[in-house]
């Protein structure tokens, strides 16, 4: 028999999935005229490789993983911190490249954990149901000769009965689940956030792939683990954790609408950006401010280069210089 995931539909969580669905209509109808669609493809997909690396302790900046991402070298930093977020660059592709499977089986999950746990485990073996009792903090997941049974159940849920709820629900419920089974040794927190995220393009929710939800879970985590356990206080009643999520939900898509706003202010300005100019406005957004040193090291460009990189950016609109002539910093104006 499938899963029957228990939560009850509250007034609060029905209005946030009411104002979910009313700012991704209006993302999808902003996003069809837009060209930078790709770099806020690239841009999302950094971020979802920071955040949910970062949650489970990797060490690297957002700066450090544009860089892996755009094939660049690091030299400050481990090998294994590396291939963690080289290996969840390696899993999105695999979920944007199957965005549309119709049907998800144990061998598709085998090969997403694979791609996300190779050479990243502390124990046990990558694309493959643990054999071995595992404890995370508190929670002491099913019996390993449970996880089999129960993942079937899991995955018959997620490719019929899933699809009667909104995938605002039906993303949550499978992230939250998944977690609870643990079903592999190690690697199971960016496994499960995967999932979740390929249940929102499998529903077209995300047609796109604009979304980058880990980022809110990264930014507090300790929100994060506490809704994930709360609903073991509850008795597995979700309710409480879909709120949580879709809370989360809504605030990434509120991020993504300033964003999309940032490049559409740029096509009426008529500007064409060029990949450094596309690389300091997500500098700026990074970082806050930056001063006029701090954009011709990150940027690799001598002064009067810069210059010509900001300037057009200024006479745009998108960003504006604060302060004197010495001390001044730049700042976006969205």
């Amino acid at each position: 028999m499938p899963y029957e995931p228990q939560f009850s539909i509250r007034p609060h969580l029905l209005s946030l999935v009411e104002e979910i669905a009313a700012l991704r209509e209006r993302i999808e109808g902003a996003s069809v005229a837009l060209p930078w669609i790709p770099a806020l493809q690239k841009d999302t997909r950094t971020r979802n490789g920071h955040a949910s690396t970062a949650i489970e302790g990797n060490p690297l900046t957002l700066e450090q993983v544009r860089a892996l991402e755009e094939g660049r070298e690091l030299l400050a930093s481990d090998e294994r911190s590396q291939r963690e977020v080289l290996n969840y660059f390696a899993g999105l592709r695999y979920i944007e490249k199957n965005a549309t499977r119709k049907k998800i089986t144990h061998e598709h999950l085998f090969k997403l954990h694979r791609l996300l746990a190779d050479s990243v485990m502390d124990q046990g073996q990558a694309g493959v149901y643990r054999s071995i009792q595992v404890k995370v903090g508190k929670h002491v997941p099913p019996a390993a000769a449970d996880v089999s049974p129960l993942m079937f159940e899991l995955l018959e849920w997620w490719n019929t009965d899933s699809a009667r709820l909104s995938p605002v629900l039906s993303s949550a419920i499978l992230h939250y689940r998944f977690e609870e089974i643990h079903p592999f040794a190690d690697g199971n927190g960016r496994t499960g956030r995967a999932l979740a995220l390929w249940d929102l393009y499998r529903r077209g929710f995300d047609s796109q792939h604009l979304f980058s939800v880990d980022e809110y879970y990264w930014e507090d985590r300790p929100a994060y683990y506490a809704a994930l356990s709360q609903v073991r206080e509850a008795g597995e009643d979700l309710s409480e954790w879909l709120v949580y999520s879709a809370q989360g939900l809504k605030v990434t898509l509120e991020r993504v609408w300033l964003r999309l706003q940032k490049f559409q202010a740029a096509d009426r300005a008529r500007i064409t950006l060029t990949p450094r100019q596309e690389r300091l406005l997500g500098l700026l957004r990074d970082h806050g401010s930056l001063s006029p040193a701090e954009i011709w090291k990150h940027l690799g460009v001598s002064r009067q280069g810069a210059m010509n990189i900001i300037s057009p950016l200024i006479k745009a609109g998108l960003m504006e210089k604060r302060g004197t002539q010495k001390t001044g910093r730049y700042f976006l104006t969205y």
